[in-house]
């Protein structure tokens, strides 16, 4: 293990982060919201550390995957760690651990909170929280790729560690370069929103915060009752459009940009993710008439924010689904574990090894009924080998060990099962809202402060496609030399 790297690594991380508090320090003094010195205590000691951390010089610059996983995952956790601290500072919480569950969900993506009145925060801590979502949502590090100095060219490792899906890949051959592009896209699809919005009738701080939100798929908001707040059947068509957008694969979005449309076409988790929208708007649409005064319109507009926002992991509400009949939250629940497309902003298992479990399991049905024919897997048209095939399956088995390990952890609060369960998937997916007591309507407040760290380690470990985290856990990571 290179230390020195690591450490000069996460001494670039603690700069990047007090010059992104610049942002809502500058939101806190043009509003007046008064929080302003919270920001200026926690920026100048995070400079400080991040610059002297920065200095030092390792012997070798060159990154192997155990220094990926692990840079990455130290880089999260002290993120969240120091982004807490203007939350503690202001008094708005009653721990630490709270500002710490509190800034995990935001950097993740998953938009869980133990707020209970979100609108009495001020201004400036509110945009903190939400920009957490857009820094998050890209991820922290391909952010630093995009800035920083090249490290010998082999800061793929980092991107692979980070990057959501099964095959995270370059699309142009240096590193930097991608990270750029990657970024480049994500900011113009944020500021297009963001105007959209403001043309729909938000303000423009609420603009900003509801496009952060709806960027990163993290859905924080600055209202209590989320986007149903403002009763905008223009903002809600807005937000749900850009949520959908924000689940797809953004390699599709660089394929357009160079006109390959024919590829776009050919992609088969795209496919997958629109039928599964699709179908899942309309069985719930149909489903929730009733409580909708038989209005088709008005069921199917219901559907379609709440649909898009779980499926994408962000999280926004502008319906109380926790009173939904039960096959249209079961369909919900099965939306928060399968989540959006590899490479996008979206959380949970990802449309692509959904279907890859689908091809495998039918190619062992076949092999079953034909055992002499040769089969194999393919997308895109092209043959997936078998390491792939066992990755994608010890994925799936471990996202489900911890799913159950969890919730029976969290089950020793003694809460209804809906909400134990359900606050897992909904951490773990970083969906943010669950069932029951931590429904659009609830939040995470009631839970002990043991629970919330469980939590919190769902929310790190499921943002980043598990294995950077339960690498930390194995002895032999931490050894200077490999055996």
């Amino acid at each position: 293990m290179n230390y020195l790297l690591v450490l000069k690594l996460i001494g670039f991380v603690l700069k990047t982060e007090s010059a992104l508090m610049l942002l809502p320090l500058i939101v806190s003094i043009i509003l007046r919201s008064g929080d302003s010195m919270y920001f200026i205590y926690t920026i100048v000691p995070l400079y400080i550390i991040g610059h002297c951390l920065n200095k030092i010089k390792p012997q070798k610059t060159a990154f192997r995957s155990r220094e990926g996983f692990v840079t990455v995952s130290l880089s999260w956790i002290v993120l969240s760690i120091c982004g807490a601290i203007p939350f503690y500072i202001s008094g708005y919480f009653v721990s630490y651990i709270d500002c710490f569950f509190e800034t995990v969900s935001g950097f993740t993506t998953t938009g869980s909170t133990i707020l209970t009145n979100v609108e009495t925060v001020s201004k400036g801590l509110l945009f903190w929280r939400s920009l957490t979502h857009w820094i998050g949502g890209m991820g922290v590090l391909v952010f630093i790729l995009a800035i920083m100095p090249n490290l010998d060219g082999s800061t793929v490792q980092l991107l692979r560690a980070e990057s959501p899906g099964p095959t995270p890949g370059k699309f142009v051959p240096r590193i930097k370069e991608t990270a750029k592009i990657l970024y480049m896209i994500y900011f113009c699809m944020t500021l297009i929103e963001t105007i959209l919005l403001l043309i729909s009738g938000l303000p423009l701080y609420d603009s900003l915060i509801t496009a952060m939100g709806t960027a990163g798929t993290g859905g924080f908001s600055n209202m209590n009752l989320s986007i149903g707040a403002y009763n905008n059947v223009s903002a809600e068509v807005i937000t749900t459009v850009f949520m959908l957008l924000f689940g797809v694969n953004f390699s599709i979005y660089y394929l357009i940009l160079k006109k390959q449309v024919g590829l776009v076409k050919e992609n088969e988790e795209l496919k997958l993710y629109i039928f599964i929208v699709a179908a899942s708007m309309l069985l719930i649409a149909v489903n929730i008439m009733p409580l909708c005064g038989g209005s088709f319109i008005n069921s199917l507009r219901q559907s379609s924010f709440q649909v898009a926002s779980i499926v994408t992991t962000t999280g926004y509400s502008t319906a109380d689904f926790d009173l939904w009949p039960t096959f249209s939250k079961a369909i919900l629940m099965c939306l928060m574990l399968v989540g959006a497309c590899a490479g996008s902003t979206g959380g949970g298992i990802k449309m692509s090894r959904l279907l890859i479990l689908l091809k495998a399991a039918k190619r062992e049905i076949s092999a079953i009924i034909h055992p002499r024919r040769i089969q194999t897997v393919k997308m895109e048209n092209s043959t997936l080998e078998d390491r792939t095939l066992v990755n994608v399956l010890v994925f799936i088995s471990l996202y489900m060990f911890i799913i159950f390990a969890a919730v029976l952890l969290v089950s020793l609060d003694g809460f209804d099962f809906e909400t134990t369960i359900s606050s897992v998937i909904a951490t773990i997916s970083n969906i943010g809202p669950g069932f029951s007591l931590v429904g659009p309507m609830g939040n995470f407040a009631m839970f002990s402060p043991f629970s919330k760290l469980v939590l919190s380690f769902c929310m790190l470990a499921g943002r980043l496609e598990l294995f950077p985290m339960l690498v930390l856990f194995s002895p032999t990571i931490w050894k200077k030399k490999s055996f």
